[in-house]
This record gives C-alpha cells, structure tokens and sequence, in this order.
C-alpha cells in the first residue's frame, strides 16, 4: 500500500471481538504506518472512557504503528452522542449514521447536525446507507459537501462499505476536504482492509496531503 493505515476498527470495549493489543499486533504484522481505535460510544461511560484511552495510549508506547485513540459516535436527531467530556480525552471523533431512515433527505439532515458539531473531526462511512433508501440530487450532496469545507471536517473511505463513490472522494480533493481509510474492522483479522479506500482513492486523484492523518504517513 502506498499510505497504509486504517483509522476506523473496533475491540471488545465495544461490539468487536478482539483485545486493543489484537489490533495493534494486526497492524503491526499488516505494516499500517497508523492505526486507530474508535469504539463505538455507547459502550463507554465516564469510567470505561478512562480506562478505555489509558489502555489504547499504553500499548501505543511499544508500537512502531503510530496509534490514535478515538470514538465512533451515534448521530441521531438530537446530536451525536459523543459528551464534551469524553471528545477531549480522544485524538479524534468519527460521527455516523446507524439509524434505519426512509429517504436520502432524512439522512443527509442527520450528518448535517455532525457537520457542524465541533467536536466532530470525521463522517463515517456517508452514503452506506442510500442502495437501501434512494440516491440524493446532486445540490443536496453540494450542500454537504459545503458543510464539510466550511468546517473543516473529513470523510472516511469506508472499504467495508464501499463509500463514498469516486466522484465525491474526487470532490472532496478539489475543495481540500481531508479523507482517511476505515476498514470498520470488527475483528483483528480485519484491520488493515482498506484496500478499496486506496483504489477509490487514487483513482479520485488523491496525494498524500489530501489525508487527514498525512503527517503520520
């Protein structure tokens, strides 16, 4: 690979299968330059979120793997369920869309509240959801993609998912909006599939400095 990393996998703090340690062994024999762990948060309360963050950070200490510690939030009506509190004890925070939704307006109205949440840093796998229930028009994927660059946020290349498509990764790297890869791993085995996040985004015209985490790579 030629920016090996995955910045989207999951342990047994949440709903994956493995230890911290499991994914960062993953990485480490896979040859990621970055890896980060982002359970999901409503597994973590103000007690687990502790211990959670102080065992990612130790064994990032004997990691040659640049290893970030995260969190994948839930955006529902009301916010993104990621509390202040646990967002500043984090690297970064991934936002996404769990809820099973009707229509593509209903969806792009919940990533809107992440885009414009500040302690959001990256949407999760946009677009999973819109095989199942209809494509957006293209001024409404404008208005997202307007959101995004005002605010600075990213969007991840979910291999797990197949999205975004190609042409909003290539519209991301016009406007300078940062993209990173995700597996979504839920098993060790998995970490480091991003295989297709790297064809989507070379293909797209991507470069090292259009990723979120480029100085680790």
């Amino acid at each position: 690979m030629m920016f090996p990393h995955d910045t989207h996998t999951h342990t047994v703090y949440s709903d994956g299968t493995g230890a911290i340690a499991d994914n960062i062994a993953a990485a480490e024999e896979r040859g990621l330059k970055v890896l980060a762990i982002t359970d999901h948060s409503r597994y973590l309360g103000p007690k687990t979120v502790n211990r959670y963050v102080r065992e990612v950070r130790r064994w990032a200490e004997d990691s040659e793997v640049m290893v970030l510690v995260g969190i994948e939030g839930n955006i529902t009506g009301n916010g993104v369920d990621v509390p202040a509190f646990m967002a500043e004890k984090l690297d970064f925070v991934i936002a996404s869309v769990h809820e099973w939704l009707e229509t593509p307006e209903q969806y792009l109205e919940l990533v809107k509240i992440a885009l414009m949440d500040e302690d959001v840093d990256v949407i999760g796998h946009f677009g999973a959801n819109f095989p199942y229930i209809g494509f957006p028009r293209a001024e409404e994927l404008e208005e997202i993609l307007e959101l995004a660059e005002a605010n600075g946020k990213a969007f991840e290349i979910s291999s797990r998912y197949k999205v975004p498509d190609v042409e909003f990764i290539r519209e991301c790297v016009r406007r300078g909006i940062k993209l990173t890869f995700a597996s979504d791993a839920h098993t060790p085995r998995s970490v480091g599939n991003v295989g297709w996040s790297e064809r989507a985004f070379i293909k797209a015209g991507g470069k090292k400095e259009d990723l979120l985490f480029e100085e680790f790579l």
